[in-house]
């Protein structure tokens, strides 16, 4: 390898990790609930907005991109230890979060439950984003999508609770 290639390397192989971390924790999401996405979802009443189902994978790709680059450059531009690890702390608590919805909403088939949390989701998305922001403003603007993107899901969420009220 050329030392320049090494150069490169050092410099964003943090952001193509960060990309993997986002990507294999999204795709254990995806392994988690395939069976239930596949059997028990098509089963559901979905009101008329609802986006087709082959949508949910690349959206859910860019957007795991999109954090990883946020988080990278998070941890890459924050001057204090302590704002950056703040930051991260927050980044990592609506990750784990983020499984945690795929996993009540489809594995335990509750859209009631799985809707107050994708509302504290949001809220720790929208925590998160401003703590990002503030660090650095590109890291904020890769974040925004999935803030928006969840703010749909909140009412997609909503709606299908409403419209099968016989799931818990």
């Amino acid at each position: 390898m050329s030392s320049q290639l090494l150069k490169k390397l050092g410099k964003y192989g943090g952001l193509l990790g960060s990309i993997v971390v986002c990507q294999a924790v999204g795709g254990l999401g995806g392994i988690w609930t395939a069976k239930d996405v596949r059997e028990w979802y098509p089963t559901l009443e979905k009101p008329s907005f609802n986006p087709p189902n082959w949508l949910f994978g690349p959206v859910w790709s860019l957007l795991y991109a999109l954090m990883g680059a946020s988080a990278w450059l998070t941890w890459r531009h924050a001057d204090e230890r302590a704002v950056k690890h703040a930051a991260l702390q927050l980044f990592s608590i609506q990750f784990a979060l983020n499984s945690l919805w795929s996993f009540i909403f489809f594995r335990l088939h509750s859209p009631r439950w799985a809707f107050f949390e994708i509302v504290m989701l949001w809220g720790a998305i929208g925590m998160t984003l401003v703590a990002i922001w503030k660090i650095n403003r590109l890291a904020g603007m890769l974040f925004l999508p999935y803030l928006l993107w969840t703010s749909f899901a909140v009412l997609l969420n909503f709606r299908i609770w409403r419209l099968n009220p016989e799931q818990h």
